[in-house]
């Protein structure tokens, strides 16, 4: 099956295979890692200056461990390319982009003009989260 990836970043796409968190301690040229649901993002926060990609697995939807890994990698300053791969599917993507994703490699085909839909969905957010855009409490009690 050919692999679909909706990416939203400028910078190059990283094509370097996926190691998991493991065998990523092991290694010192490793630049993309994988994480696996149960696995702890946080064991990846003292190497965030040499991973290009990080890959969060969703093997079920229902699965949302992904969610807090991303949320934890983007808050401790990871700025390289955050990609959810596997059951993605279209009503995840607003939430996931929220949480810090920036590309999808769903197992079912999104198409870029459903997937930009999504995102424009919800305008107005109420949770602050690592997107950038200011939560509704904060527009109407700004600092």
């Amino acid at each position: 099956m050919l692999e679909q990836t909706l990416r939203y970043r400028n910078d190059e796409s990283v094509s370097d295979p996926a190691v998991t968190v493991d065998a990523f301690a092991d290694q010192s040229n490793a630049t993309a890692v994988r994480i696996e649901p149960g696995e702890d993002a946080r064991a990846l926060l003292p190497h965030l200056d040499r991973i290009a990609l990080v890959e969060v697995n969703f093997p079920t939807y229902g699965d949302g461990r992904g969610y807090s890994a991303a949320r934890i990698l983007r808050e401790h300053g990871y700025a390289g390319e955050l990609r959810a791969v596997g059951d993605v599917l279209l009503d995840q993507l607003s939430h996931m982009r929220r949480c810090g994703f920036d590309s999808f490699a769903p197992e079912q085909p999104i198409s870029t003009e459903a997937a930009e839909k999504a995102f424009a969905t919800w305008p107005d957010v109420y949770q602050k989260t690592v997107d950038g855009r200011p939560a509704i409490w904060a527009k109407r009690h700004p600092a």
